[in-house]
């Protein structure tokens, strides 16, 4: 490999991009595509923002990219008000969707031995981080992750899978997982996060765009 050349080629370099790498490749030739983003890696996460957030009342993202499925994360989400649990809603076209237009179907788990469904074919609003609720004590906080498909794409339903556990407002332990849909079909450009009630007093939530094509 010539040092002063880019992917091991002497002379005309063959155009690189994401799908369509040519050559033969050593670790320095990868790194280096990796680097002008244009080494084919399908699944890989991007990061889109972290928000670190303290006593607020909602979170937005509305910047989501070019994206059909993207990840978000919720790291130690301690709330203001006790028992309470995270929504999802969605903005189209910069405007907040609250009709009734989302439906889902979670499943609840708790720490004493309860489980049972949660459902709704009609509600304002996707349920997330709901099991026997979060409560507002020491140690008592939510962790979650879920992933949204179809958002940008204003063909198809947006759909929503998570999977999230919590200590509750009794000083106990739930899990709940589950998926959701916004029944119509639009182009989503931002997506919010809201406790049912309060505040969130603290919390990290990243969220990543799924490159696959």
């Amino acid at each position: 490999m010539a040092d002063d050349l880019k992917y091991g080629y002497k002379g005309a370099e063959p155009t690189q991009s994401f799908g369509t790498n040519t050559g033969v490749f050593d670790p320095n030739d990868i790194n280096n595509l990796i680097a002008d983003n244009k080494w084919t890696t399908f699944g890989q996460l991007e990061l889109i923002e972290t928000q670190t957030v303290s006593n607020v009342a909602n979170v937005e993202f509305t910047s989501l990219g070019n994206y059909n499925v993207h990840f978000l994360t919720v790291n130690d989400l301690k709330v203001v008000n006790d028992n309470v649990w995270l929504q999802v809603r969605f903005y189209e076209s910069g405007v907040l969707e609250t009709a009734s237009v989302y439906q889902w179907a979670n499943q609840v788990g708790v720490g004493t031995g309860t489980f049972y469904e949660s459902k709704t074919t009609g509600n304002g609003y996707l349920q997330f981080m709901a099991g026997a609720n979060i409560g507002n004590s020491t140690n008592e906080n939510g962790n979650a992750y879920c992933y949204f498909y179809n958002l940008t794409d204003s063909s198809k339903y947006s759909f929503m899978t998570h999977q999230c556990t919590s200590m509750y407002d009794t000083n106990g332990m739930d899990m709940n997982f589950g998926s959701g849909v916004m029944t119509q079909a639009s182009a989503v450009d931002g997506i919010q996060l809201i406790l049912n009630s309060g505040n969130i007093d603290t919390a990290t939530l990243s969220l990543y765009g799924i490159r696959y094509s």
